[in-house]
């Protein structure tokens, strides 16, 4: 029988791993975190790349108080709210083109699967039944539902679920670090780009509604940037094949990459943007598919009624904190800090790739950084992932006190290493020197154990 000590230890949480033990987090404040044993820790992954104006933030907690004075929650389908109402008003100010209108979700999943489900309805609206199609990339990742998994090209996060999953994926990630198709940019002319156009003739673009990407690759690649001139072919060759184009802003919208929008910086305008993360920066569980005034006329001019939603969707205790999050980031101009600040990280995090053989490529842009990590960086040979390098460098930054968030390296899923860097937007200077100075001793620490196991080569 368990003593009265063991029983106060017992946890009944599902946890990410089930056999390890997580500190118990105390409070935060700033880019800082801080757990019950008094330990601090920089937040520099923004959890998962999501608090991104760092946590405590005194006018975030008095816009949640002032609205559950009000009222926290109503069901879309009975009342709007007044902070709905201008949360959808503020992000229309923010998104690109026409793209005006927002239907609240709660989670990045629900987001881009919701995008999904508005794209195929679109067509139906049309009479076009049979463009109900989704195609996707490799080395992407849109949610954990099925229908979000089912478009995600994580070979890993696939794989326990094949039988239920639809094969959306069919076009190749724009890995210029290792190129799917063996070229190099600018001579390849975007070959992986003109890939989309092979795959829609295969599958014939009467059956297609549309295409799914996230405009900077996160998790499944580690911040992984196309080239200038990609999405401007994509764009083109959705229009020229009647497919709406569905960006996948999740992880980079709302200021995430320097830019309002991941997208923003090809110069292009998609149908669809999925957001979420950053639009409530943690504090809420909030995100969005946002439509074209053009999709949503064709449907207000039919059903009038998007086939989707959730009990939460659009709840005013959301929406209004989100608002806040948003009117705090205009005013403290955290876009242009992320794209300052940014390009500092980058400069510093290339200089460790010159310090340190297990650096074999930084990229990214604004506060969205990955490294990734290399047996060689002549042959840019990966490690195998039962290695676990990834996971032994966040143990061990964590340890000195930085959180790094875990993404995939290589090309299939089966190999390869990845970190990425993603502090608040708020971060400073100072804030990132402290990231770089913890990052270079963890990653030496790492480096000499790997020597020593004859791992890595000295």
């Amino acid at each position: 029988m368990r003593g009265e000590e063991d029983v106060k230890k017992q946890s009944y949480v599902i946890k990410p791993h089930l056999r390890k033990d997580l500190p118990v987090i105390s409070h935060g404040k700033g880019i800082h975190l801080y757990d019950q044993e008094g330990k601090r820790y920089i937040d520099g992954c923004s959890g998962a790349v999501c608090a991104s104006i760092g946590h405590g933030v005194e006018e975030i907690v008095q816009a949640m108080i002032d609205q559950a004075k009000k009222i926290s929650f109503t069901y879309r389908s009975q009342f709007t709210s007044e902070a709905v109402e201008s949360l959808a008003k503020r992000l229309s100010e923010w998104a690109p083109g026409d793209i005006n209108w927002s239907f609240f979700v709660n989670s990045g999943s629900e987001a881009t699967e919701t995008a999904m489900k508005i794209a195929i309805q679109y067509w139906q609206e049309k009479g076009l039944n049979g463009k109900n199609k989704v195609i996707s990339r490799w080395m992407s990742y849109h949610g954990i539902t099925m229908g979000a998994l089912s478009m995600s090209g994580h070979v890993l996060r696939r794989k326990r679920f094949i039988p239920l999953l639809e094969e959306f994926p069919v076009v190749s990630p724009p890995y210029c670090f290792r190129c799917p198709l063996a070229q190099t940019f600018p001579t390849c002319k975007l070959a992986c780009a003109k890939e989309l156009e092979i795959a829609i003739t295969r599958i014939g673009e009467e059956n297609i509604a549309a295409f799914i990407a996230e405009s900077i690759i996160g998790a499944a690649g580690g911040a992984v940037v196309p080239p200038f001139g990609y999405y401007q072919e994509i764009r083109e060759i959705c229009t020229k094949h009647n497919i709406l184009f569905i960006a996948d802003e999740v992880m980079t919208g709302m200021g995430r990459t320097g830019a309002n929008f991941g997208i923003d910086h090809w110069g292009v305008t998609p149908d669809i943007i999925a957001l979420g993360k950053g639009m409530s920066a943690g504090y809420t569980p909030m995100a969005a598919a946002m439509v074209s005034d053009q999709i949503i006329e064709e449907i207000a001019g039919g059903s009038a009624s998007i086939m989707s939603g959730h009990t939460y969707s659009a709840n005013p205790q959301s929406a209004a904190v989100s608002l806040a999050v948003v009117e705090y980031m205009e005013k403290n101009q955290l876009v242009a800090n992320a794209r300052l600040i940014g390009s500092y990280l980058i400069k510093e995090l290339t200089g460790l790739k010159q310090q340190f053989s297990l650096i074999g490529d930084v990229r990214g842009l604004g506060l969205m950084v990955g490294l990734e990590l290399v047996k060689s960086k002549e042959s840019l040979e990966t490690f195998p992932l039962q290695l676990g390098i990834t996971n032994r460098l966040i143990a061990k930054a964590m340890e000195k006190g930085l959180l790094v968030y875990p993404a995939s390296g290589g090309l299939d899923g089966r190999a390869g290493d990845c970190v990425m860097i993603t502090p608040p937007l708020n971060v400073s200077i100072e804030e990132i020197d402290q990231i770089i100075s913890i990052l270079e001793a963890t990653i030496q620490e790492l480096s000499i154990e790997l020597i020593k196991e004859g791992i890595l080569q000295a």
